[in-house]
């Protein structure tokens, strides 16, 4: 259900490499959320570090809401990079998983290639 891999890297490093991994594995981040800092704003304790990136290929991204629109309440795809100890994590939902619960077999290739790209990009990160 989920792809998990956990580094001792710096957290800097993970997020700077995963970043450049994205383009090239024709993902382009669309934007990252520094969580643990908005529940800090709102007065709220949280300790670690944890944001969220939402990483997207166009191309696939088209396709997908071409063959069913209500798939992009499950886009752009998300990987949550954040600290756990003194290890950094990276997480994200299986691409897979998600498409199950839309019953569109026509677009299993797609998720399957998505979801080595994150994979890939992740793997990058941790090592």
């Amino acid at each position: 259900m989920f792809i998990t891999m956990r580094t001792r890297k710096s957290l800097g490093e993970v997020r700077q490499r995963f970043e450049e991994a994205a383009a090239e594995n024709r993902l382009a981040v669309l934007g990252m959320h520094d969580v643990g800092e908005r529940l800090r704003a709102k007065g709220l304790q949280f300790d670690r570090k944890f944001y969220v990136y939402e990483v997207c290929n166009p191309v696939a991204a088209k396709k997908v809401l071409d063959t069913n629109v209500r798939i992009g309440t499950a886009l752009p795809c998300r990987v949550s990079i954040y600290t756990d100890g003194e290890d950094v994590v990276l997480e994200t939902l299986k691409p897979t998983t998600m498409l199950a619960m839309f019953g569109e077999p026509t677009l299993e290739g797609t998720a399957r290639e998505i979801e080595a790209a994150i994979e890939a990009m992740m793997k990058e990160a941790a090592k």
